[in-house]
């Protein structure tokens, strides 16, 4: 069995044994590393690469979201989740706009978390990893899928695992309208109303990266999906 590297962000020691205990113990599979606060979650990061990451968002010294940004500046691929009981919408817009790629509601079970690591490690495995490295052209900006890039002669954005997955989806039909659904479970593997919520978040950093350029356009039918135009 592969070992995955889980490195824990939380600063309620019993919520943290209880976690590792259950992952490493109850589980398997799993070897976690914790820190008690955002700014020893930098150090731990730097100093053993976790393959993911996990955090919460309430914390001293430094919290999750000022976390996640500072490993963004440097790492767009090591899958991040937020484990909080931080649920409002802002909180969750917040999450993502930070770099996060997925946000889970506490309490949960360590069988729940278990899955969420396991699609995400097998997203950025077997998804991304094995794109062609072909770059699309978006209007002004080339989007690169396997190194997360988008730019044009102006900006470069770094995209998130999440991010680009969906603008390679979008753009392998461009032109065409994506199912709603479809994307959920590409992306995601469920269709309910957490991860529908989740792609509109997604959607709206995208639209952000494109809002200098008027010849792009993420379309929304509603109740139907998505469809990425070019104007010529």
């Amino acid at each position: 069995m592969i070992m995955i590297c889980l490195l824990l962000v939380e600063d309620d020691a019993n919520l943290s044994y209880i976690i590792k205990s259950s992952l490493e113990k109850i589980i398997g599979g799993y070897e976690v590393i914790t820190a008690s606060n955002g700014l020893h979650g930098l150090s731990m990061v730097a100093s053993r690469k976790p393959d993911i990451i996990v955090a919460d968002i309430e914390m001293d010294e430094m919290n999750g979201y000022e976390m996640v940004k500072k490993i963004r500046l440097t790492d767009m691929e090591t899958p991040i989740i937020f484990a909080t009981a931080k649920v409002k919408p802002s909180n969750v817009d917040e999450g993502y706009s930070s770099g996060a790629d997925l946000y889970v509601k506490k309490p949960f079970v360590p069988s729940e978390l278990d899955c969420h690591i396991r699609s995400l490690i097998s997203l950025k495995k077997d998804g991304l990893s094995k794109c062609r490295p072909e770059m699309y052209g978006i209007g002004t900006y080339t989007f690169d899928c396997k190194n997360y890039s988008l730019k044009n002669e102006v900006r470069e954005y770094r995209l998130t695992v999440k991010e680009a997955a969906i603008l390679k989806l979008l753009c392998q039909d461009r032109g065409c309208v994506v199912e709603r659904e479809h994307i959920l479970m590409q992306i995601w593997g469920t269709a309910d109303f957490f991860t529908s919520r989740r792609l509109d978040v997604f959607t709206s950093r995208l639209r952000k990266y494109f809002s200098d350029d008027d010849m792009v356009e993420i379309k929304s039918l509603k109740g139907i999906g998505l469809c990425l135009g070019v104007k010529h």
